[in-house]
């Protein structure tokens, strides 16, 4: 297979030579080239025509943004993987890149670290990103990461009330959850929890800018948050969200218990209390994203009764997180982006409909923000 050609653009000499330095020693990607500022990337895509591109965001001339929409008018399906620094500053750029097109970020690593914790910052986060972006296997697996799916398992209806929505995404997850949670009513019966992969910062920023333009207010987590209808909750970066039953109410919690699948927050650790804390009464949706976080989650929840769905793979950034739970077989319907909000919406109506009403229901044409 041949490897995955790389343009890095960023205006310092030393994270050029850093980036250049760790991914050329992976065999399976090859440096074509660097560019200290947006308007020689530009001139540098089209002469060496690589398969992604790194793009620092504040740099002279013409910065990362500049250069990214350019980028998307010019090449609208090369990946670009953005590299921010971890400040306010860099998080709201980095989400303003997301929402222009970027594919993915990575943060830089601090000058405080020093060169061997930058190279395995470099090694360990950003190099999975490029290899799941141009469709390159990290490792080989020991048997295949997808195989064939049996047929959608015939599950009991449960004929449980759905009382809670629980999310988990990751690469592309920012823009897709902008594709779902806006779409919500103001008036939507239940709470809705989220894990997306998000370093602290990160993570407020982008609860405030989806609760913007949204009809339910979404919320960074917070500890002893009490859950209610019409409210989403993001869990904070660096920290585990669970939910907790106390008394009749369910409540947030926080840790910073060990990561699980190398992500702190996990969706896996959500899952798992969303299904001890509320049962067969959960729905379960796992978007966009790298990696296997989820799978153990989701099968939990159908353990205790509970539904999933997943995102499908045209729609997707990467079909990681939603293909091995779909490949798990335990994903009860696979949906595109841009019908998700209504299925979601769908069934938790269904659910809390009489049964004998249930079979005319017909969301679309009561709900017209579904349409």
């Amino acid at each position: 297979m041949a490897a995955v050609r790389i343009l890095i653009v960023d205006d310092s000499v030393v994270i050029r030579k850093a980036l250049s330095a760790t991914l050329s020693a992976d065999p399976d990607l090859q440096v074509m080239g660097t560019a200290s500022n947006g308007r020689i990337a530009l001139e540098k895509i089209g002469q060496l025509r690589p398969d992604l591109i790194t793009l620092d965001i504040e740099m002279p001339v013409m910065n990362g943004l500049e250069t990214l929409a350019e980028v998307r008018k010019r090449y609208p399906k090369l990946p670009v993987v953005m590299f921010s620094t971890l400040t306010e500053r860099g998080a709201a750029a980095t989400l303003d890149a997301l929402a222009l097109g970027a594919s993915d970020y990575c943060t830089k690593p601090s000058s405080v670290d020093g060169p061997n914790l930058a190279v395995e910052a470099i090694r360990a986060d950003l190099i999975p990103k490029i290899k799941a972006l141009c469709a390159r296997p990290i490792a080989k697996p020991s048997k295949p990461a997808t195989v064939p799916r049996p047929p959608f398992p015939q599950r009991i209806p449960s004929h449980r009330r759905i009382e809670i929505v629980a999310i988990g995404t990751s690469t592309g997850g920012p823009n897709a959850l902008a594709e779902v949670l806006p779409r919500i009513p103001k008036d939507f019966p239940v709470p809705i929890v989220v894990v997306q992969h998000m370093p602290a910062i990160f993570t407020r920023l982008l609860a405030e800018r989806l609760s913007s333009h949204s009809q339910i207010l979404i919320h960074e987590g917070a500890a002893e948050d009490t859950l209610t209808a019409g409210h989403a909750w993001i869990a904070p970066g660096n920290f585990h969200m669970v939910i907790k039953r106390k008394g009749l109410s369910c409540v947030l919690q926080l840790n910073q218990d060990p990561p699980e699948n190398s992500c702190r927050p996990a969706v896996d650790v959500l899952f798992r209390s969303v299904a001890e804390a509320y049962g067969a009464e959960s729905l379960a949706v796992v978007m966009t994203g790298m990696g296997a976080d989820g799978v153990i989650g989701s099968r939990c929840i159908h353990q205790h009764g509970g539904q999933v769905i997943v995102q499908d793979e045209a729609s997707c950034v990467v079909w990681g997180m939603p293909g091995l739970v779909y490949a798990a077989g335990e994903a009860d319907g696979v949906y595109p982006l841009n019908q998700l909000s209504h299925e979601i919406t769908r069934r938790v109506l269904r659910s809390r409909a009489p049964l004998s009403s249930v079979a005319s229901i017909d969301p679309m044409a009561l709900e017209p923000w579904a349409r």
